[in-house]
């Protein structure tokens, strides 16, 4: 078996899974990306440990941890995803920053003041 196809195969997926992380909105899809990434290096994981002919299949030994860590992360990040989705309505990954402590989103507003007639140093209504 020649080296060249497998590593060929495994460099298209991962540029895929790559695009796909850059350019999806949608935080299920950046998910799938990133384990077309994760099976690309699978991929010459197992044909660099058939082509080097290892006799403890370290290759093979690699992939199976690396699948095992694979299944974590989309068990984790899948919930992650879920309780976004359901405090949000929106699984699209720019809006997330909206989460970071400290930041309200736009048109939030817990007291219902309005914010025309808010004192700036307080934030009580004038």
């Amino acid at each position: 078996m020649h080296l060249a196809y497998p590593a060929v195969l495994a460099a298209l997926l991962f540029c895929t899974g790559l695009y796909g992380v850059l350019a999806r909105r949608n935080a299920i899809l950046v998910l799938m990306s990133v384990e077309l990434m994760l099976n690309a290096v699978n991929l010459n994981l197992v044909a660099f440990d058939v082509w080097l002919r290892d006799s403890l299949h370290a290759g093979q030994a690699l992939t199976l941890f690396t699948i095992a860590i694979a299944a974590a992360e989309i068990g984790i990040g899948l919930a992650i995803v879920l309780m976004v989705y359901r405090n949000r309505g929106t699984a699209d990954v720019d809006r997330l920053r909206d989460t970071a402590e400290g930041h309200e989103p736009d048109g939030w507003n817990p007291a219902g003041v309005n914010p025309d007639s808010a004192n700036p140093a307080t934030g009580a209504a004038a």
